[in-house]
């Protein structure tokens, strides 16, 4: 006789979300990343207006977590200490050091100085040339995983 729907055996294993390991691995890389962005942004004032520590942070960012990622998944699968890491620094420290939601303030503060076009290039040049960087930084590990095959005579 099979379970109710939405019911979960006792010895099922819970999702990594509710475990508190993983819980704590985010929390902790979280405030790490989110309390280096904080220094950066105000170490480095606007240039011109424009707030360009957070284009900065944001494609940075982008591209260690797209070479982080892509370095994981080739070395084997998302558990582990390589899930460990990728909830530690991927998700954690990562997601704490990129904020989408001040490229959204920022562009909100160049629209209220009326700077409507400026605003936009603002906001399409963050997320255009942080995709290109997380594709760059996949591009980055795969030719280090290519390299090191090629090396060790895979």
């Amino acid at each position: 006789m099979g379970r109710a729907p939405g019911l979960v055996a006792a010895r099922d294993p819970a999702p990594v979300h509710l475990h508190w390991r993983s819980i704590l691995l985010v929390f902790v890389g979280g405030a790490l990343g989110a309390a280096v962005r904080y220094l950066l942004t105000l170490s480095v004032p606007p240039i011109a207006g424009v707030p360009l520590i957070t284009f900065l942070i944001n494609v940075t960012g982008a591209f260690v977590l797209g070479w982080l990622l892509q370095s994981l998944a080739l070395r084997g699968p998302d558990e582990g200490r390589r899930r460990d890491l990728r909830l530690l620094v991927g998700t954690g420290i990562l997601g704490g050091y990129t904020t989408y939601s001040s490229l959204a303030v920022d562009t909100d503060g160049l629209i209220a100085a009326q700077s409507v076009g400026l605003s936009i290039l603002y906001a399409v040049a963050t997320v255009a040339v942080g995709a290109l960087a997380s594709v760059a930084g996949i591009a980055v590990a795969s030719g280090i995983a290519r390299r090191r095959a090629g090396r060790s005579g895979r």
